[in-house]
Parts: structure tokens; sequence; C-alpha cells
């Protein structure tokens, strides 16, 4: 193990820093000066291949290779670079220009585009775009593969448990049964809904200068249409165009972005707290791995550690993104810099979520459904069956069922005997009598199996 490991501040670097490997090439000060150079190599290219500059014709092929080689080779040497630039003149952004100018000045075919690095633009258009494409490429990368690969274990042990009776808790109590299956059921729907608004949420940019009116492109060159060529460009890095925009892009899309994020949260923190209590029901059994230790002082412990990992990492991430997402589209006037630490720490909501996901993961690969323990806790609950019956004596006509029930079946312990006892009182059919000894707490799920079934 690295030392350095152990010494980070934050557990992301540290502890789960394993667990996190993809979230380093998207979300690092090294990423975000790669995306950065990227950015104006791109707004260069795309200048270049317009031909609307007389000044700036399109780059050779050999021009245009050795451009590309810069952002697909940008190591940690290119980076170390741009840092000590930065050193010297104190300006990030800056920074990666100046840079680039060292890197292509003695190059044939590129010297002459030197001054048009950065041209037009304010730090902010090559900052928000950087960060568009961090979170273009962290939702395609990690949110929506790790997203979709929880909600496809969670189907699978939907369909797996579809039929396992299961008696349900409202407000803590016994309730009407459902199915194992079932209720994974509904974490799945609601997971769905929320991975499809993810992978339609629009990612925006804006190109259009010091205060978005693009003045110093429309004084530079008058006769071009610079914000058709800006959504262009946009358009060509798969964003979406923002038009109106003061010197930032106002980040409202970030906080809808993230605002997803914190419903998917909260949906697999009430998951995680019920498997939680399943488990302490022991509706659902901890497989044993061996060498792993529960406790320090008692021998016989297996923890549900995943679902309370997932459920602590959680909330971190939902504090994150919840800030953020309040934070970010707030500004003073048509700039301040208040946005510039808070958007830094993007990776870090984003990784704590995705520590969540795959601690929910894990947990769902170490139960196994305890049916023997089910069955009982229902077989215990005869009472449960006090509302299929009232609703078949209200079909019938007959005198205050409910009241009937309630008095029969509050506060007392029921069993299939005092159950049938009472069906046998009935003045009905024999047929609609036959019916009602025939149900039991295992069989009274209604659709519950051919939901689970058809998520």
């Amino acid at each position: 193990m690295d030392p350095a490991v152990l010494r980070a501040i934050s557990p992301l670097d540290g502890r789960y820093r394993k667990n996190l490997g993809k979230l380093e090439s998207i979300f690092s000060e090294h990423a975000l000066m790669k995306y950065r150079t990227t950015v104006e190599i791109r707004w260069l290219q795309f200048l270049a291949e317009q031909k609307v500059l007389p000044e700036l014709q399109p780059f050779s092929q050999t021009a245009n290779a050795f451009l590309n080689h810069l952002i697909e080779n940008f190591d940690g040497e290119s980076s170390i670079a741009i840092k000590k630039i930065e050193d010297t003149i104190n300006h990030d952004v800056k920074s990666i220009e100046y840079f680039l100018k060292e890197k292509i000045e003695k190059e044939t075919g590129l010297a002459h585009a030197i001054e048009f690095i950065h041209f037009g633009c304010t730090s902010e258009d090559i900052n928000n775009l950087a960060y568009a494409l961090m979170l273009q490429c962290a939702r395609k990368e990690c949110l929506l593969p790790d997203l979709n690969n929880l909600i496809s274990i969670l189907k699978n042990f939907a369909h797996e448990h579809a039929e396992q009776p299961m008696l349900a808790r409202t407000h803590g109590q016994p309730a009407t049964p459902t199915t194992v299956g079932k209720e994974i059921a509904n974490v799945v729907s609601r997971l769905q809904r929320q991975m499809k608004q993810l992978n339609h949420a629009e990612i925006l940019g804006k190109l259009n200068g010091a205060t978005g009116n693009y003045n110093a492109l429309a004084v530079t060159y008058p006769k071009i249409n610079w914000p058709t060529l800006s959504e262009n460009f946009l358009t060509s890095l798969g964003l979406t165009p923002n038009t109106y925009t003061t010197q930032i892009e106002p980040h409202d899309y970030i906080a809808e972005l993230f605002a997803i994020l914190i419903r998917t949260n909260t949906i697999l923190l009430d998951f995680n707290r019920d498997m939680w209590s399943y488990i302490s029901l022991e509706y659902f059994k901890l497989k044993t791995v061996d060498n792993e230790v529960g406790s320090s002082t008692m021998p016989h412990k297996v923890n549900p550690i995943d679902f309370e990992n997932a459920e602590g990492n959680l909330g971190i991430a939902n504090a994150l993104l919840d800030h953020l997402a309040q934070k970010l589209p707030v500004s003073r006037f048509q700039r301040d810099l208040s946005d510039s630490t808070v958007l830094r720490n993007m990776g870090v909501a984003i990784g704590h979520t995705l520590l969540a996901w795959q601690s929910t993961v894990r947990g769902l690969g170490k139960i196994t459904v305890n049916a023997a323990t089910i069955r009982a806790d229902l077989n215990h609950h005869w009472e449960i069956l006090a509302e299929p019956i009232q609703m078949i004596m209200r079909r019938l006509g007959m005198e205050k069922p409910y009241e009937q029930l309630k008095n029969f079946t509050r506060g007392q312990t029921m069993t299939r005997e005092l159950i049938h006892q009472f069906i046998q009182s009935l003045v009905i059919s024999d047929e609609v009598k036959n019916q009602l000894l025939e149900l039991t707490p295992e069989n009274y799920v209604g659709y519950a199996a051919e939901l689970a079934k058809n998520i």
C-alpha cells in the first residue's frame, strides 16, 4: 500500500481510493487542467476549421495531429508545467494559455496561431466548459453504469423472490401482506424514473466573453455571427448552448442534475434503512465471510455494515449535493468567485454517491431470504385477515362489518382458530364462507407477485 493513502485527509483519497479509481481521471486537479487544455485546443481548432478568420486558416493534418497529441498525452509532466506557470502568475486558466503557447511556438504550421489561443474568451468560458465536460464524462462513465448495475441487481432480486409472501408493516405494525419481490420492485420503479431523468438531463455550456455579450469578438470581427458560431462550437462538444448568461454560466443545469442525484440517494437511503430493519427482524440472513470479524469482542456477530456504510455516504453526498445545488446558481452581479471553490467539490459529492451505490450492491450480495422466519411471522398475525373479511361482509350488505372486526381483533392475539370461528359464525352462503376459510396470511397478497415479475 502507498503510505500516502494512509496520510490522506479525505477518505475518498485514502480508505476508499481503490473504489473510486475512475473519478481521479475526471475530477482531480490534474483532470481539470486537462479539460481546460482540451477546451482551449478545440476552440482553436474550431476557429481554424470555420475559415471565417482571414488570419487563421485550417490547420494541416500534421498540425492537428500535434494539437490532438497534446490532449491525448496530457500527463503528469504537463500538469506540473502548468502549475509552475501558475505559481509565477497566480492565475490557473491563464497558465493553460501560456503552457500551450510554449508548446506550439516552435511547431511548423502553428506558430502563426499563437495569439488565437484563448481568443475572445474569458476564463469562465474555459472553466464552465471544462466542468461541463467533467460532468458529461462522470455521467457516462460512472453514474449511469453504476446505477444501471444496482437497478439490474435489484430487478433480479425482485423477480427471484416475487412469490415470497411477507408481512407488511405500516407505522411499524403488522399490515396487509406483500411479497419480498414486490417491495424490491417498488424501489426499482423509483430508481428507473431517476435514471431516465439523469440520462436525459441537459448539460449546458457558454462561450460568449466577459459579460455574456460577445463584446470583444464582435469588435474584432464585426461581420461574423458570433452567437451562431459559439452555439455550433458548444454543440460540437456535445453540450447544450446557453445563450443568455453573465460572465458565468449560471449553473442551473448543475442544480437540476444534482437534484436528480439527491432524489436517487434519498430513495436508496430509504431502501438501506429498510434493509437494515428487515435484517434485524431476521427476514434476511447475512452470509458469513471467512476471516471477516464482526465485533472485536463478540465472536458471533455478523453485521449489516454495507447498508450502514451506504447510509453514511448517502448522507454526506446529499449534504454536499444540496449545498452545490443551492449555492452554484447564485452569483453577485455579473460575476463573483464564490462558485469556484464550490465547483471543485463536485467530485467529492459524486464520490460519496458512488461509494454508497457500491456499498448497497455489496450488501445485496451478502443476504439471503429467511423464508422460515418470514412464514412464522405471517402465521403469528392472523388479525391481518380482518381486512378482507370485513370487505366481503360489506359487499354482502351486512351490518357494521368494520366495527365487528375491530371489536373482535383489536388489541388481541389472533390465531387461525379464532379467525375461523368468526367466519363460521357469519350468516353467509357456504360458497362465500369457504372462500374466506381458504384465506391465509401467506396467500392474501393480491397482485404482488405479478407486479414484482413485471418490473
